[in-house]
């Protein structure tokens, strides 16, 4: 069976009676046309249904793919899962579609020997990297150098030319505790995000914690406690920033002796699961136990509560991104963003049981 063969721009330009190379002006806006030969390539297109040059062949043209790499620093299934993780890509992705550019998701490159990551290997402009190792080499960071690819870097060491999007987590976990250490609370434990790719919910000392944790938030959010001028009476890690995790992560945490009366969550998601093992365990908020979290999403589930937590603008994070991808596609080095955080005292803290 014969297939029907596609126009190509030679025969727009013949039917249009023009040069190719003015199609592919009228294409491409790379030069000046007149408004008339612009319409009379446009029809002899449509008449045509003639769709554009290829993408491959847009591609080699201009040096660029239309791509952008997002590198996820946990499992897909979990990332999506997380309502800040949605809408930081909803304001990234938004933004770049309106660029013109499309997006790869790519797993973080693990550093292991022979691995072959879509890092290294995809066509792409440039890299967001949403979250760096804080401890030894960053693979995806070296990928990147080698390619001689841009890179943002959201909350973590970036390289020389990179775009940077941060917010002083530290600081405002630090906060947190001292609003707790104010209603009186001595016993504070914490819950934290996971340290790697393949941790599970456990029990560790702060000393482990801060050796083993891979990502530069959770070991922020860890060193505030110093800064508090106190030490997390347990730290449990969880497997990763879900409400089941929350839930298997503060039963573990409350069974420690003694019992924590207050807990601080490295994420909402975390803290609405530790209310919610509280339940379970007849502990009741605030009452017995104050807990507070991290991001400020809506987590309507914990009603009649509304949680202590640090609040950050999610989407205005993706927007900041995207902003940043722009600058460094046009050759432009964007200054550092710094993304404001806002304490909201909510009703899962009060002062500590006697």
């Amino acid at each position: 069976m014969s297939r029907t063969r596609r126009p190509t721009m030679a025969d727009v330009a013949a039917h249009a009676g023009v040069s190719v190379s003015t199609v592919s002006l009228a294409y491409s806006g790379a030069g000046p046309l007149s408004p008339e030969t612009r319409a009379k390539v446009e029809r002899a297109a449509e008449h045509l249904g003639y769709a554009g040059p290829a993408p491959h062949a847009r591609a080699l043209r201009s040096g660029r793919t239309g791509v952008v790499g997002v590198v996820i620093h946990e499992r897909l299934q979990l990332s999506f899962r997380d309502p800040l993780m949605l809408r930081i890509m909803d304001g990234l992705v938004g933004d770049l579609g309106q660029m013109g550019l499309g997006v790869l998701l790519i797993p973080t490159p693990t550093g292991e020997p022979g691995e072959r990551s879509l890092l290294e290997t995809a066509a792409m402009d440039a890299a967001v990297l949403l979250r760096v190792r804080d401890h030894d080499d960053e693979p995806a960071i070296e990928i990147a150098r080698r390619r001689g690819l841009p890179v943002v870097v959201m909350e973590g060491e970036a390289p020389a030319g990179a775009g940077v999007l941060e917010i002083d987590d530290r600081a405002a976990t630090a906060a947190l505790i001292r609003h707790l250490r104010d209603l009186g609370h001595e016993r504070i434990g914490t819950i934290t995000l996971p340290s790697g790719l393949d941790g599970e919910t456990r029990v560790l000392t702060l000393e482990e914690a801060l050796a083993q944790t891979a990502w530069t938030p959770v070991h922020r959010r860890l060193e505030a406690f110093a800064d508090a001028g106190i030490e997390p009476c347990v730290v449990v890690e969880a497997r990763a920033s879900i409400v089941a995790e929350g839930i298997a992560a503060a039963h573990l945490a409350l069974a420690s002796e003694p019992r924590p009366t207050a807990l601080v969550c490295q994420s909402d998601l975390l803290a609405g699961g530790a209310i919610l093992a509280a339940r379970e365990l007849d502990i009741p908020v605030p009452q017995q136990l104050s807990v507070t979290g991290f991001d400020g999403i809506d987590i309507p589930w914990i009603a009649p509560h509304e949680l202590t937590t640090q609040v950050q603008d999610a989407e205005a994070k993706g927007h900041a991104l995207a902003a940043e991808v722009k600058a460094l596609l046009a050759g432009e080095s964007p200054e550092p963003v710094v993304m404001p955080l806002e304490l909201r005292l909510g009703s899962t803290t009060a002062r500590a049981p006697r």
